[in-house]
């Protein structure tokens, strides 16, 4: 006989009716809801009163009964008294081998027109504290590129933290394109925040050859909300958080902070936080960290990063780009001046620097990093003497001795992109030269 009196005192009455909220205000970037109970960083559905749009959107701020948030995609078709639901507590990513080879969008959701992702075992929380300090592992094992400038003058170590300084049209993406090809990483993965729709198919095609094996890159272009530019960075990391953990040493390669930046810029003044430098607003410097130092050397497992910087105008000073170069462990200076001189990769070693360099090369090779860095500063020094002829052969036999190498040091220093040399190689023609 069916307990009718005891499935009724079971029935939990918050559960049967879904708890929605409505939206009382809407601006052009964020949307205020009353009515619901909600965490900051919670994801909620926003479903349009007289149509089946619907838009996701994640709290941002909580005031009294009220709460603010941002819209995954554009505010237009919603309107006041829509309904809003919880639709999950966090921001979250599902990771597995299937990711390799495909191009995600911020959400982590395939966008590559290869059909679903099936055999995805693990979800990854987006937002996640970077691991203790005490926890991470020494950096003592080299990390090569391929790319005879960096290997040889600014030798990166498995789980380093590295900045691409550049303006726009250097080269910063070429770089990369290199870095990838050429590097030893066993899984390598690529944040594009903040591009041109045609530079994602373009870098594919032109920068990696059509060759995705073992890559995975997530896209947020210029053209999507400010949330999912910002969130693309991050769902990347956590993805690279997955692997790593797994044991694996892992490239991540990001362009670009600055556009990263940008979007959070956005936000934060969205909300009704003040401009302090250039227009950021507080929460843009405490973000940066919060992102880049989630890379690094688990117990098991790496993440090596690389993260772009644009830089405005070639001002290495500007807050984005300061803020930067504090919390990275090395950085790569990229200069107009060298792109128009035809020297490619266009690479000011004298700007330059690798952190961690003299805990991952030997004696010999640091030795000849530190003479080679001083043949260039002495033709650097006397670059504007030389060029106008007042200078002549004989008043300084160091400065005689440089100029004679200069040549071959240029050939030495420069690459094409589709040449790639084993750090070996590299370090052998660099040993050669410095010793000559």
């Amino acid at each position: 006989m069916i307990d009718l009196e005891n499935i009724l005192n079971n029935i939990d009455e918050n559960r049967l009716i879904t708890p929605f909220g409505r939206i009382a205000n809407i601006s052009a970037t964020s949307l205020s809801v009353i009515g619901l109970e909600v965490c900051v960083g919670d994801i909620v559905r926003v479903e349009a009163l007289h149509t089946t749009y619907k838009v996701l959107a994640m709290v941002v701020s909580i005031d009294g009964k009220k709460f603010q948030a941002i819209a995954f995609s554009f505010v237009e078709g919603l309107s006041i008294g829509a309904k809003v639901f919880l639709q999950q507590d966090g921001l979250n990513v599902r990771c597995g081998d299937a990711l390799l080879g495909r191009v995600l969008n911020a959400l982590g959701e395939p966008i590559d027109n290869k059909g679903a992702l099936h055999g995805l075992d693990f979800t990854a929380s987006i937002n996640k504290l970077a691991m203790s300090a005490l926890d991470r592992g020494v950096i003592k094992e080299r990390f090569s590129t391929s790319v005879r400038a960096i290997d040889s003058m600014l030798t990166s170590g498995k789980g380093q933290k590295v900045g691409i300084f550049a303006g726009s049209g250097v080269g910063k993406s070429t770089l990369m394109g290199m870095i990838v090809k050429g590097c030893e990483a066993q899984i390598k993965v690529i944040a594009l925040i903040g591009e041109r729709g045609r530079e994602i198919p373009e870098f594919i095609h032109y920068n990696l050859n059509d060759n995705l094996e073992n890559t995975i890159i997530v896209a947020a272009t210029s053209d999507e909300s400010a949330l999912m530019r910002k969130y693309g960075a991050f769902t990347a990391m956590a993805i690279a958080e997955y692997f790593r953990d797994k044991g694996k040493d892992v490239l991540l390669m990001m362009d670009s902070v600055t556009r990263f930046a940008m979007a959070q810029r956005e936000i934060g003044l969205s909300t009704g936080e003040p401009p302090v430098s250039r227009g950021y607003p507080p929460s843009v410097f405490s973000l940066l960290p919060q992102l880049m130092e989630r890379a690094g050397n688990a117990k098991i497992g790496s993440i090596t990063a690389f993260f772009t910087v644009l830089v405005d105008g070639g001002d290495m000073n500007e807050p984005i780009a300061d803020q930067s170069r504090s919390i990275l462990d090395g950085h790569i200076v990229l200069t107009r001046e060298l792109t128009e001189q035809g020297f490619y990769p266009p690479i000011d070693l004298l700007q330059s620097t690798s952190r961690v360099m003299d805990k991952v090369v030997d004696k010999e090779h640091y030795k000849g990093f530190l003479k080679l860095k001083r043949v260039l500063s002495l033709i650097k020094e006397n670059e504007i003497l030389i060029r106008v002829g007042a200078y002549k052969a004989g008043m300084d036999l160091e400065l005689d001795h440089a100029l004679e190498k200069r040549e071959q040091i240029r050939q030495f220093l420069t690459q094409d992109i589709s040449e790639v040399q084993s750090y070996d190689e590299i370090v052998e023609l660099f040993k050669e030269l410095v010793n000559d």
